[in-house]
């Protein structure tokens, strides 16, 4: 029997060009989130309050008592995930390291 698509098919190199040029517009965004330097207390308060410290999505749902359904965190979904949550940690050093504060409010 005859496999309708055959197996030694040649990918051509479009085939990525989608998902590539994708990554390569979000670039210099994710280069400017990691490369931002907290300075300023306010600012670092601001972002430690603005990103959450987890995914505030993830939900269990219940009926009766009983989990029926369980929603699972959609932020990494996000394709600048890894920066935000980078970012906030940077500004929780921040404020621990430079201005000595106590930061178990922002967690």
């Amino acid at each position: 029997m005859r496999s309708p698509v055959p197996l030694n098919m040649n990918i051509s190199p479009r085939a990525n060009q989608g998902s590539k040029a994708h990554s390569d517009l979000l670039q210099p965004v994710r280069q400017w989130l990691d490369n931002v330097e907290i300075r300023d207390p306010k600012v670092a308060r601001l972002i430690s309050r603005l990103i959450p410290a987890q995914c505030p999505f993830e939900r269990d749902v219940n009926l009766f008592g009983r989990t029926v359904a369980h929603i699972p965190p959609l932020c990494k979904l996000n394709p600048l995930y890894d920066q935000f949550v980078g970012l906030r940690f940077r500004s929780l050093c921040f404020l621990v390291d430079q201005c000595g504060e106590d930061i178990q409010s922002y967690c």
